[in-house]
């Protein structure tokens, strides 16, 4: 029994790219809570000031069953606001989230023209999507058109759905987001933007790089910069309302938490409140640019920094140097990331100091000589 799954971990050992769960362990170069909110204590009082206030830890079922609480439509409502859409919808989890959008929104005879880095999640959608999908090459703005213009000359007669990240999870770049809505718009197409890093790091606000209106759909995680857990999508009504009613993973799953519903409430109050902590974070970000760029690590203004050592088994070596020396940097492999391009991926973040960075820059130099 099994005898397949023992011989395909085998394999990934023989690889250098067999997994395993790693405690958190000295400074943290390796978590998304890029604004140290996941300790606020203002996260703690509220949900405290919650439970002392009756609401449940669980939520007892689906939100179309008895599972809808008063905190998910409160948070909804405020997140509505905070970024600029007509109105939102609160998932468990970004993963979750990410794949109902691309498995629900388009339909047969559509097409979905994705970047070549989306995250896993928006492939899992697809798989389950009626629509078509084609990949454009990352960042090429030119790509996504022509591969609209191809389809249309074949006949296609559907609405054209462009799917990207804001901020690039593993590589640490921005997508051309006006370019790509210029393309929406001279195509008639909708595009789907996953804010899941930019959430809190970028905007005005910390309401992230995208510009909300009637042809954009964007999803912010509130497990990164929000220090919570789940995702709200955000955009026009009729997307919010077509979730609830086709969306499987949204009907289908037990409820966030009401509790942790309040908590991204304070969170984004957080936000509104404490915009040093943005500005603080992107000169942390300016430093580590400074002083981790000429080791090799790719400084593009994001708290995202890859040093790519493209061997998976150097990658990991350097990893577990650096935990020694008290750095919870982690390696990052195959699949997760093109073969040949395995890395290191650097996280900026305010759980950590100047002095830190300083002390990563020299351990680098031991590290990689």
């Amino acid at each position: 029994m099994l005898d397949f799954h023992r011989a395909d971990l085998a394999r990934l050992a023989a690889r250098d790219r067999l997994r395993g769960l790693a405690p958190q362990r000295g400074r943290d170069f390796a978590s998304n809570d890029y604004l140290g909110l996941a300790s606020h204590p203002r996260l703690a009082a509220a949900i405290a000031e919650a439970i002392e206030g009756g609401v449940p830890v669980g939520s007892g079922g689906s939100r179309l069953l008895r599972g809808n609480h008063p905190e998910h439509e409160a948070l909804e409502a405020e997140a509505a606001a905070f970024f600029g859409a007509e109105a939102s919808l609160y998932f468990s989890s970004g993963y979750t989230a990410n794949a109902t959008l691309l498995a629900t929104l388009p339909q047969r005879g559509d097409l979905i023209v994705h970047d070549a880095l989306v995250h896993a999640s928006m492939h899992e959608g697809m798989k389950l999507s009626r629509a078509q999908s084609v990949v454009a090459a990352h960042n090429d703005p030119s790509a996504f058109e022509q591969a609209i213009r191809d389809w249309r000359a074949q006949g296609g007669k559907g609405t054209v759905w462009i799917a990207v990240e804001s901020l690039y999870s593993m590589d640490g770049d921005t997508a051309p987001l006006g370019q790509l809505y210029t393309v929406a718009e001279q195509h008639d197409a909708m595009l789907i933007v996953d804010e899941a890093h930019a959430t809190g790091v970028f905007g005005t606000r910390g309401q992230g790089l995208a510009t909300p209106g009637e042809r954009v759909v964007t999803l912010h995680t509130c497990g990164k910069a929000l220090g919570c857990e789940g995702a709200l999508v955000a955009g026009p009504a009729i997307v919010r309302d077509y979730l609830v009613n086709r969306g499987r993973g949204f009907i289908f799953s037990t409820a966030p938490s009401p509790l942790m519903a309040r908590g991204v409430r304070e969170a984004l109050r957080i936000l509104a409140d404490e915009p040093k902590r943005r500005t603080l974070l992107h000169d942390r970000i300016a430093l580590a640019g400074e002083r981790l760029g000429p080791h090799g690590a790719l400084a593009q203004g994001t708290p995202i920094m890859p040093l790519i050592l493209h061997d998976n088994g150097r990658t990991m070596r350097a990893a577990e140097a650096l935990q020694e020396r008290g750095f919870d940097i982690r390696g990052i492999r195959p699949p997760t990331v093109p073969v040949g391009s395995a890395r290191l991926r650097l996280s900026i973040t305010l759980n950590v100091e100047d002095a830190d960075i300083l002390a990563l820059d020299k351990a680098l130099q031991e590290v990689l000589a």
